[in-house]
């Protein structure tokens, strides 16, 4: 786990920018603390902040790699964990390779040699990977399947630069010439659906590697990339009384998954939360770490706190259990630090939580299990249970239900039965946008006039959908949210806010083998039975403690109606929008009258007014240079 920085050079200078690599390396060091370094040549510059996991002593990065016949033709970095690293160098050594360390890295360039591009395919973890072919004068980069690991990308007339975080490329602006505009059309994306959508950024020019994709960077050329992962949920039906080999073969997946990521040489903790997910994870850990250590969070208003819950299972599987309880002063006070770790803000309250246990968890552990991906790949929101509800309207003819939903239109907002009409003859397409959307089109215009007036979240969604067309709704709804909600706010905070501190995040649900099995579900094997994730559930019965098991997964559930209407967040919020100088994109006034009317319980504007706050702290921060984050970079010792 670490943080990478590269530049191909348009021209072969690169020894113009080494110092540019190296005075960025430093806005990043919390994602890699233990070690720095840079290597270039005439075309290539790479930077790496290395957090060692794996091979601590030898796996050095950037690190030079070449056969016998051409000693040193590759450079690579890369960030992240390959979990069967072990198997693919003993197959790699079987085709007559020699390897110089031990740990995860050296299989990725040596298997790219002998492979290529595809062999990325075979890689069964999280990454984000650079290789410099000195040979062929490009470089290959790629990522994850369903981008675990962050990789930005930036292309000006002196070469093209990659980054684990944007703030890194920022930083090289003067250097690489960038403009640093605020990407108008990537707001309106990010107020409409709370987080900014793959490929974009805030920032003109500066795009993000889409998950499951790689690509080549060739000097002075545009970047080209290939999609390489596209899921399929290609659904099989289950016969009558073989459902028991279906948990079955769930169950053993997810202990060999949990298994492999496990595999480490410093202490794998796991976060904890009140639900299944987490509590699977953690049980089937503890197998192989009797020592293990569990962390949670919660807040200090009764009601909102899975702390409980989570003790009572750490106690049930033998964990020990540590917990941390989070102030409204101390969440106020974290925000504009938490924001300039994202890069680009994400506006899901939870992740405030999440930095908070993610400092404790660091305090005794350098690696974290948590149960991320499960709800995706298993049918885990109430949300998918919708299309069997509205199933009976699949049978009227599609004249029909335009006219229905032309009535349904004219009813008042709160009769009986409105909404019902309206979301079943409304098609998947147009109804399901992910599991976030903060504002509609009108609320949209409310704090953004000049919003294009043609803008809808189907922009976003619509390619999405063309390449579904074959799945049953509730499999076409998972789908969707593996290329927006889960890309673009699960695993952007759940990255982020441990890297923070210098935490490093496996998530093994999130797995391609645990994938290959859940993409074959039917419907009735995740929406069935009055709950969610059946199958999961079942495949669980033997390892989770009772009383999570048919439990609805909370996380770490944040107060902010709450918050935003009292004494805990309300001053803050009006002082964060009157001082900032945001407002020829934000109309200010309309947010101070959303604030009031959520104030005296008109409406409830919690998620909204997150939204835009959490965009004005960024903005304070990344374009005013108003706002101090604070950061203090850490040191931690290398044994954790």
């Amino acid at each position: 786990m670490c943080g990478l920085l590269a530049m191909l050079c348009a021209k072969p200078n690169a020894d113009e920018y080494v110092s540019a690599i190296s005075d960025a390396l430093p806005c990043m060091r919390h994602r890699g603390p233990d070690e720095d370094g840079t290597w270039h040549d005439d075309q290539a510059v790479f930077g790496f902040n290395r957090l060692s996991i794996i091979d601590i002593a030898h796996s050095h990065q950037p690190l030079t790699w070449g056969p016998d016949d051409q000693p040193n033709r590759y450079a690579m970095t890369f960030n992240g964990e390959i979990y069967n690293y072990i198997e693919l160098r003993e197959q790699l050594q079987e085709l007559g390779y020699t390897f110089h360390t031990s740990g995860d890295g050296e299989p990725i360039v040596v298997g790219f040699h002998h492979f290529g591009p595809s062999f990325v395919e075979q890689l069964r973890g999280m990454f984000a990977v650079a290789i410099w072919d000195s040979h062929e004068r490009r470089m290959f980069i790629a990522r994850d399947r369903f981008g675990i690991k962050p990789m930005y990308l930036c292309t000006t007339a002196a070469g093209t630069v990659i980054a684990s975080e944007k703030k890194s490329i920022l930083s090289m602006a003067p250097a690489l010439g960038l403009a640093l505009d605020v990407d108008v059309h990537a707001l309106e994306h990010y107020i409409d659906l709370q987080y900014v959508p793959e490929p974009e950024s805030l920032h003109e020019g500066i795009f993000r590697l889409e998950s499951g994709s790689w690509g080549y960077i060739t000097p002075g050329q545009t970047v080209t990339t290939t999609r390489y992962f596209e899921p399929e949920f290609r659904t099989k039906d289950v016969p009558a009384g073989t459902e028991q080999q279906v948990f079955d073969r769930i169950a053993a997946v997810m202990e060999d998954s949990v298994a492999k990521h496990m595999r480490a040489d410093v202490t794998v903790g796991s976060f904890l939360s009140g639900g299944i997910d987490s509590t699977a994870i953690a049980a089937l850990a503890k197998r192989h770490n009797p020592d293990l250590l569990t962390f949670t969070t919660g807040f200090e208003r009764e009601g909102y706190s899975e702390v409980d819950v989570a003790a009572e299972s750490a106690a049930a599987i033998g964990a020990e259990h540590i917990v941390k309880i989070v102030s409204p002063e101390e969440y106020a006070a974290a925000i504009p630090k938490i924001m300039w770790y994202l890069d680009d803000p994400v506006a899901d309250p939870s992740l405030v939580p999440l930095y908070f246990v993610a400092q404790e968890a660091r305090k005794h552990v350098k690696v974290v299990l948590s149960g991320e991906g499960a709800d995706e790949l298993f049918g885990g929101y109430t949300i998918y249970k919708e299309p069997l509800s509205l199933a009976p309207f699949d049978h009227i003819p599609d004249p029909v239900q335009r006219g229905l939903r032309k009535v349904a239109a004219l009813l008042p907002d709160g009769v009986k039965g409105k909404s019902l009409l309206e979301r079943g003859t409304t098609p998947l397409e147009e109804r399901y946008y992910g599991n976030a959307r903060s504002f509609n089109f009108s609320q949209l215009q409310r704090v953004m006039p000049e919003a294009k007036r043609e803008w809808d979240h189907t922009e976003v969604t619509a390619p999405i959908y063309a390449k579904s067309t074959h799945m049953d709704p509730v499999a076409r709804m998972q789908h969707l949210d593996l290329f927006t909600w889960l890309r673009g706010d699960i695993l952007v905070k759940a990255d982020k806010m441990t890297m923070a501190n210098s935490l490093e995040l496996r998530v093994p649900f999130l797995d391609k083998e645990v994938f290959a099995v859940a993409e074959t579900l039917p419907p009735e094997m995740k929406i069935s039975h009055g709950t969610t994730k059946y199958a999961l559930r079942k495949a669980m019965e033997q390892i989770v403690p009772p009383h999570v098991l048919h439990r609805k997964k909370l996380g770490f559930p944040v107060p902010m109606k709450h918050w935003l209407a009292g004494d805990q967040l309300h001053g803050w919020a009006i002082e964060t929008i009157q001082q900032s100088q945001a407002g020829d994109l934000i109309d200010k006034q309309a947010c101070l009258a959303m604030l009031e009317e959520h104030r005296r319980g008109q409406s409830d504007h919690s998620r909204r007014l997150w939204t835009v706050l959490a965009f004005m702290v960024w903005h304070g921060i990344f374009v005013e240079h108003r706002i101090d984050p604070q950061i203090e970079e850490r040191d931690y010792p290398i044994e954790l």
